[in-house]
Order: C-alpha cells, then structure tokens, then sequence
C-alpha cells in the first residue's frame, strides 16, 4: 500500500513533497500537481519507491491508490536485525485473475503471519482507500473503510507487539513474475509497458518519532480517538464478512507449515 508517519500529535493534509522522498527509480517516481499527486512506474528496466521522511510510533495513515497490472508494496518499517513491520502488498495478476492483498506483520524481525485477500472491486478501475491503523492496542488493515485484517496486542501471553520501535514508510512498485502472479505462472507483458500506479489523497494522524522522542505525549495522545480505536461490534461484523468471503490463504488454517499447530496469536481470541 501506499506510503505511509515538538509538541504535539501531527496530522497531514497531504503533500508529497512535504512527505515523502523518492528514493529509487531513476525518474520512474513523479510528484506532480504540486504535491498532490505522486506516480509509481515499471517498465522492463525497473521499478521506483519512495519513503517518508519521518519515522513514526502509531498512526493511522490513508492513501487513495489506482493500481496497474503489477506489483505494489506498502511497508511500515523499523531497521536492525530484530525489525518491526507491517506489510500491505498488492500482488498483480496479468491473467485476468482478481488481485490479491497480501499482508504480513513482522515483530522483532519474525514475520510468517500471513493472510491474502481477493478484492470485491477492480482496483485498477479507480482510486480506492487503503488504510494501516496502528496504535498501542491493535493494527487493523482497512480497504474502503472495511477492516479486512486485525493483529492484536497480546504482550500479556509473551506474543511481541509493534510498540518499542519506530517506523518508516516506504512503497514501491517492482516486477516480480517469478513468484507473485500466481506462483511465478503468469509473466509481465513488457509490451503493455511502463505500468503506472497513482497515488493520492494521503492522510497520516500519526505521531513523529525524533531523537527518541514521540510527538504524542500521553497527555495528549488520549484525545484523539485513533490512538485507543479499536473494532466494535459493528466492525467485527464487517471483518468477517470480508475474511469468509474473500480470504484466500491464513496462515492460521495452514497444517502443512505448521503440524504441531498454528501460532499462539491464531488460539488466542481476548486480550488478558
């Protein structure tokens, strides 16, 4: 997904020129109308990216993104060798298949979390809201407003969580036929070339991490509702929705990689 972030808490109106750097592309990444708009493309020789400026610790961060036959990536990310990361990727299919969303959620540098989804939409038809909820209690994935992924918070039953590491944001868009469309199946169509996704409309209320330092103080922090959002009832609803109808693969439900049993995180279902 698109890219994602003293005093106080920050909220973007969004300018890419004010956000984000491009940091690979060699021309291929262009922010245009003055910062309001910002294009990704792929041609046979490469790829293009950018990051976000700052790093962050919790936020809740929208992006209206159009893709293209192709492959985006979308990743919050800590550095180390014990990294942090939340990863919303999104698969191109060449072959006239749904796209498939591909998320992952890395704590202290273990990942193998898994779950993909079918959209309910052509993604490449329109701009569609892409969105990463990430505070102290939870990280929630949202497409349009529906919750379609939620990682909990689960210290109390030695499950590491996304919360002692601050985080860049970085997108990109790259080829990556030899295993994403469709197991390596389908390859890229250089002919239809350069693939060009948009990105637009990015919103971030999120807090600045800086020095070791957080822009949101405790005091201030509680007054804004993303910062102890959770999913009630209602959105609880949405979310299965979306997963009996349109998840493809959890890594929860796979005995073949795990024999002796899924995860800890897929058993426990309330928080202590």
């Amino acid at each position: 997904m698109a890219s994602l972030m003293v005093g106080s808490l920050v909220a973007f109106a969004g300018n890419f020129y004010q956000d984000v750097d491009v940091t690979w592309g060699d021309g291929r990444a262009k922010i245009l109308n003055n910062g309001k708009l910002l294009t990704l493309s792929l041609d046979k020789d490469s790829g293009s990216g950018f990051q976000s400026k700052n790093e962050y610790l919790f936020g809740k961060i929208d992006m209206k993104l159009k893709l293209v036959p192709g492959n985006f990536a979308g990743t919050l990310r800590s550095q180390g060798s014990s990294w942090d990361e939340i990863d919303f990727e999104f698969l191109g299919n060449l072959s006239g298949d749904p796209y498939i969303i591909h998320t992952n959620v890395y704590t202290q540098g273990k990942g193998n979390r898994e779950q993909q989804f079918y959209l309910w939409f052509d993604p490449t038809a329109d701009l569609h809201t892409y969105s990463i909820l990430w505070n102290p209690g939870n990280v929630v994935f949202y497409v349009d407003g529906k919750p379609i992924r939620e990682f909990k918070n689960l210290q109390s039953f030695g499950i590491p969580y996304l919360n002692n590491q601050s985080m860049k944001a970085y997108s990109s868009i790259w080829n990556a036929d030899d295993w994403a469309t469709r197991g390596g199946l389908v390859k890229t169509d250089w002919t239809q070339s350069p693939f060009t996704a948009s990105f637009r409309n990015f919103n971030a209320k999120a807090c600045i991490w800086s020095n070791g330092v957080s822009s949101c103080s405790s005091s201030n922090s509680t007054n804004n509702a993303w910062f102890s959002q959770e999913l009630d009832s209602s959105s609880q609803k949405r979310l299965r929705w979306v997963q009996k109808n349109y998840m493809v693969y959890n890594y929860c439900k796979d005995t073949t990689r795990f024999p002796q049993g899924p995860p800890l995180e897929c058993t426990v279902t309330n928080k202590a």
